[in-house]
């Protein structure tokens, strides 16, 4: 041992040891008696404590702390021993102590709402650009234009490119179909066709091309037949050929890109929405399902959806217009989804902090909601409000203070750690919420009707602060999913109607409904490539008498009305235009004039 080290053999220490203190020392048996030693080092002493080596193969328990300062002080040392409260010192040796230093922590338990709870101090909103559309508000933009915006000129040849080459592929492979080079006009065509879809609907895509009532459309039979659309239906390829048989090659290894085939026309679109919009304070986060009966791997079920089956994004939305600023396609599994989790990883990979700026607030629902999320959100000067599972790790369990058997609607239950706010009320049902954003409970109400003595009535129901922001701002993506919904084409681009809305609304005009939106592309996308506007079609007959001939003889046939009741008398010159069907005209026989219309 060093000659500037006491020691002293345990029996001497247990002497001293108060049996009823509130200090247990447990330590484990050591390999050695020279480690059965208390020493204290005089030489790494200072005044912030010492290195102490107690026992290792003798329990003591009923240790004061006061007794290990004496201890201490009996072999010269006078300065002060810092005793850790619980855990391992640097020698191995572990402290439970039932006493603590500083004040006591209180109990955790849960407020009501009667009880005042802080007012968080919201982050300064510092976006990176203006809110809104980036580009020049006060050009004239049309609907052409603004879809271009996502479906760039570049972009197109590259498709036209690699459809071309995919078509005659197909054909060196004994595919029999006629084809011919696909052109920017033909491509064009087909995409007003496929808007044209939307806005008119019929039972299966080949009504479209029949000249038969009621399906006689002029468009789109008149600009392109149906085998020259099924071809490029058949034929449209995004990716290049041999970059596709590079990528085969990476099957089952970790380097294969499952979404490598959209991955020319996904990364346009990704990049197109962030470039030409910048969202406003509140964002959302939350799935969206592209139906899809295709046979492949990544395509999910979700029974929640109203379409159950397809393609899973994960979509980031702004809350106030709907628009989509930035998506990704679900394709399994990945090393950050495994190591924080799915919805953790998948939230940070929708939010580049630097693109965006600071001091946005984040809507989630309980899928994406983790404490841990929104303190790491915090940090990054990002507010955020969702509803969480009481299932969730550091969800607070205590039942101090919690609802009563049968709580009263409106009734709530808050609890702050930190920045983070937990928050469950009484509605219909109980609802739990994690904010970072809200104070538990600042007075406000909601109306909602109350069943009371039988009776239907209109009341007043306390709710949190976070649960009405909460229901103001979640939307965004279902706002962005029922624009899609109203008219719904192969290629879903309602980005470029979001973007006329704010335009509008910027320049001070009324936008034009989505429906006139959808009609006014159609027209320019045909204009753009035919070289003009396509000519209206000819105006629907009114029912109108119109003469046969000049030759009787020939010209006169048995009136139809007269004939189907039997009585086929005469013979009439006359016809109504708009049926094609010869009619008897007399004074006493105005057959025009019933309902305004001939009605055989």
């Amino acid at each position: 041992m060093a000659s500037e080290n006491k020691s002293c053999k345990t029996e001497d220490v247990l002497e001293i040891v108060s049996k009823d203190s509130e200090v247990e020392l447990c330590v484990e048996d050591s390999s050695s008696d020279d480690e059965d030693l208390i020493q204290v080092d005089k030489e790494n002493s200072s005044d912030s404590g010492y290195e102490i080596l107690l026992p290792q193969r003798y329990a003591i328990s009923g240790l004061l702390v006061n007794t290990l300062y004496l201890f201490v002080l009996v072999h010269g040392q006078s300065s002060s021993v810092e005793i850790p409260e619980s855990g391992f010192c640097s020698f191995g040796y572990r402290v439970f102590s039932g006493r603590k230093s500083g004040p006591p922590e209180q109990e955790e338990m849960w407020h009501n709402k009667k009880e005042e709870d802080r007012n968080p101090e919201p982050f300064k909103f510092m976006p990176s650009r203006v809110p809104g559309p980036t580009f020049n508000k006060t050009a004239s933009w049309s609907p052409l234009s603004l879809f271009q915006l996502f479906f760039s000129v570049p972009v197109v040849q590259t498709i036209i490119q690699n459809t071309n080459a995919n078509a005659a592929r197909r054909k060196a492979a004994g595919v029999k179909f006629q084809w011919t080079d696909l052109t920017v006009k033909d491509f064009y065509v087909f995409l007003a066709i496929i808007v044209f879809t939307g806005l008119v609907s019929v039972h299966h895509r080949a009504d479209y091309w029949k000249r038969e009532w009621p399906y006689n459309f002029h468009f789109p039979q008149e600009y392109m037949s149906r085998n020259r659309f099924e071809a490029i239906v058949w034929s449209l390829h995004l990716s290049n050929l041999k970059d596709d048989e590079e990528n085969q090659k990476k099957r089952n290894t970790p380097q294969y890109d499952r979404l490598f085939k959209i991955k020319l026309l996904y990364d346009q679109i990704v990049n197109a929405c962030k470039a030409n919009f910048q969202p406003y304070e509140n964002i959302c986060i939350d799935e969206r399902m592209v139906a899809s009966k295709a046979r492949i791997s990544v395509k999910q079920y979700m029974k929640a959806k109203p379409t159950k089956r397809g393609y899973k994004l994960f979509v980031l939305a702004d809350s106030a217009s709907g628009y989509t600023w930035n998506f990704s396609v679900y394709t399994g599994k990945s090393e950050s989804s495994i190591s924080h989790g799915l919805s953790y990883s998948a939230v940070l990979d929708l939010l580049p902090f630097s693109l965006l700026g600071r001091g946005y607030t984040l809507y989630l629902d309980h899928f994406y909601t983790s404490p841990a999320l929104l303190q790491y959100l915090h940090k990054n000067c990002f507010g955020c409000c969702g509803t969480i599972k009481k299932t969730q790790s550091d969800f607070p369990r205590t039942e101090k203070n919690d609802f009563p058997k049968r709580a009263e609607r409106g009734d709530m239950r808050w609890v702050r750690k930190d920045e983070v706010l937990f928050v469950k009320s009484i509605e219909t049902r109980e609802i739990t919420m994690c904010s970072t954003v809200h104070r538990a409970f600042s007075g406000k109400t909601v109306q909602r009707r109350v069943k009371e003595a039988r009776v239907w009535s209109a009341k007043q129901i306390p709710v949190p602060d976070a649960v009405l922001d909460y229901n103001k701002n979640i939307h965004g993506v279902d706002l962005s999913d029922a624009l899609i919904g109203y008219y719904s084409v192969q290629q879903k681009t309602k980005k470029c109607f979001i973007l006329h809305k704010e335009i509008c609304r910027s320049q001070g005009q009324e936008p034009v409904t989505q429906k006139k939106f959808w009609e006014h592309l159609a027209v320019e996308m045909l204009s753009f490539a035919v070289g003009s506007a396509p000519a209206a079609p000819s105006p629907t007959l009114t029912c109108m008498p119109r003469y046969y001939g000049s030759d009787a003889t020939q010209s006169r046939r048995y009136c139809r009305r007269c004939l189907d009741a039997g009585i086929p008398r005469v013979k009439t010159p006359i016809y109504c235009r708009a049926c094609n069907v010869p009619l008897c005209l007399t004074s006493k026989k105005k057959l025009w004039e019933k309902e305004g219309n001939i009605s055989i």
